[in-house]
Formats: C-alpha cells, sequence, structure tokens
C-alpha cells in the first residue's frame, strides 16, 4: 500500500525528525464548512474571562449542525491538545447547546484559521521511557462544582496520550481532587506500560509521575496515614503500592515546566511557539 500519508484525516509526514501528524485538510474542511476561511485568526480559541454555564445566552434548538460542531473539535484533539481544555468545556453543553455555546465552538474555528500548520511530533530521536505529568482544577465547573482530572504522558519527549476530564463526584478538598487525578494517571501509565511491553519494549524504567505540589507528592510518600487523608484512603494506598513497586516515582516539577496547564484553564496569551509544530518545536 505504501507509505503512510493519511489516516481517518489525520495526515502524516514523515522526515529525519520523526513522525508529524496533523488535520490541516480536516481543518480547511471545517472552515470551508461553516464559512470561516477568509475569517482573520484570533490568538486564543476562548476568551479567558468568559465563564460558560448552561444558562448563559439564549436556547437554541437542539439540531445536528450543533452536535456536529462539538464532535469534529473533539475529533481535532487527537492532534491538537492546546484545545482541549476549551473542547472539554463545550463538550458538557452540547445536548443543550445556547447562542453563548455555538459562538464559542465558531471562535475555536477561527482560531484554527491561523494554525492550520500545528500538529503534534512524535519524534524518532528520544529514549524509550514513559513520563507523566497531571494537575487538577479543584471544583472548576460553575455548574456542579465537581473538579477535573487532566494528564498529559510522554515517551521520550513524544506526546502520546492526554485527557481533560470532568470528575465523578464532586471533591469536598483539593487534595482529594489531585489525587483523584493522580491515580487516572498512574492507570493510564499501566496500561501504556503494558502495552509497550506487548510491543517489545520489556526493559522499561520507573514511569516518573510528575506535578507542582510539594504536599500532595509527600503524602504520596508517607508512610503515615493521617487523619485528613481518609477521604482519600483508596487513592493513597494505590498510588503508594504502584511507588512501592518500581512503576512510577512521584516528582516535583516548577509550574513553569508543568504541562498540563494547557488542559486545565485558558492561558492569558499564547504563542505558537507553546505547541508541537513540524519544525520540531515542542508543546
Amino acid at each position: 500500500m505504501g507509505e503512510l500519508s493519511s489516516f481517518l484525516a489525520i495526515e502524516d509526514d514523515m522526515s529525519s525528525q520523526g513522525m508529524f501528524l496533523s488535520q490541516r485538510k480536516y481543518i480547511q474542511d471545517l472552515l470551508k464548512e461553516y464559512k470561516l476561511v477568509n475569517r482573520r485568526p484570533l490568538k486564543l480559541p476562548m476568551d479567558s474571562d468568559l465563564k460558560l454555564t448552561s444558562n448563559i445566552g439564549e436556547p437554541m434548538s437542539l439540531s445536528h449542525i450543533k452536535i456536529k460542531l462539538i464532535g469534529k473539535l473533539i475529533y481535532l484533539t487527537i492532534t491538537r491538545p492546546n484545545i482541549a481544555y476549551i473542547v472539554h468545556v463545550l463538550s458538557q453543553f452540547m445536548h443543550q447547546p445556547t447562542s453563548v455555546h455555538f459562538q464559542t465552538g465558531i471562535r475555536v474555528i477561527t482560531y484554527l484559521v491561523g494554525s492550520k500548520q500545528q500538529g503534534t511530533l512524535l519524534t524518532s530521536k528520544t529514549n524509550a521511557t514513559l513520563s507523566a505529568f497531571y494537575d487538577s482544577d479543584w471544583a472548576g465547573c460553575p455548574v456542579t462544582r465537581r473538579s477535573s482530572s487532566n494528564f498529559c504522558v510522554l515517551l521520550g519527549s513524544s506526546p502520546i496520550s492526554w485527557k481533560a476530564k470532568r470528575q465523578s463526584v464532586i471533591a469536598r478538598g483539593s487534595l482529594e481532587a489531585e489525587y483523584r487525578s493522580m491515580a487516572l494517571t498512574i492507570c493510564k501509565v499501566m496500561c501504556l506500560r503494558q502495552l509497550l511491553k506487548d510491543l517489545g519494549l520489556h526493559q522499561l524504567s520507573i514511569t516518573l509521575i510528575c506535578y507542582d505540589n510539594q504536599v500532595a507528592l509527600a503524602i504520596a510518600a508517607n508512610l503515615v496515614h493521617r487523619e485528613r487523608t481518609k477521604h482519600v484512603d483508596i487513592d493513597c494506598h494505590f498510588i503508594r503500592d504502584k511507588a512501592f513497586e518500581g512503576v512510577i516515582s512521584p516528582t516535583y516539577v516548577y509550574s513553569n515546566k508543568h504541562l498540563v496547564d494547557i488542559f486545565t484553564k485558558m492561558p492569558s496569551s499564547l504563542s505558537t511557539s507553546d505547541y508541537t509544530s513540524q519544525d520540531g518545536s515542542s508543546i
């Protein structure tokens, strides 16, 4: 069948640096569908001061076009982690959309006008080691006050898995939200480690679980079970067991090097160098 060039609207450009995955044609078709080709590109996919709720804006009739818009944006997060946060927020209202939700989705597409060339670089010049970054947005949902779990897993320096997901229950404290997010990240790491072993990589080193909160990492490594951590009892034991088994190692990183901030909140400004592009720049 020849060399891989595209698969399910995901384009593959092979080079000496590795495999660059993008969805340029998919974005171009999306711009044509919503008649946004000649729009001036925006610097941000969402207003950083906007808080989306279920009752903001005028209610709109539920139509296939509106649901289709969110579905297309969800598919774009396969190669565009920089829009994962806003798509995660928008998807919560896809069954009861309002005019503000729809216009926010249109703004995301308009943002893509100036960044069609961006994507994900899977570099060939890297070590076969896993590392993971995680974070939580405690009570970040203004409607349900549920927290979100966010993580990004790297194989060497290449991002291979990321997610922004609202937690199923309400966390009564920030520590509880953080440990749920950490436990979810470790579960994903275990799945990826098993997958890599099935592919022949049996000598995997300890996976670093990176976070920018020293208190949470200290509790994870502390054998003393304190009264204030009883509400995260199961997650604490799960995390400690995996650490003692040599599967993971909780590691502190500085906030300015914490990759998952783009999954937790909308930054006040973005530059094109913040994300992966074909010239080899990283997230």
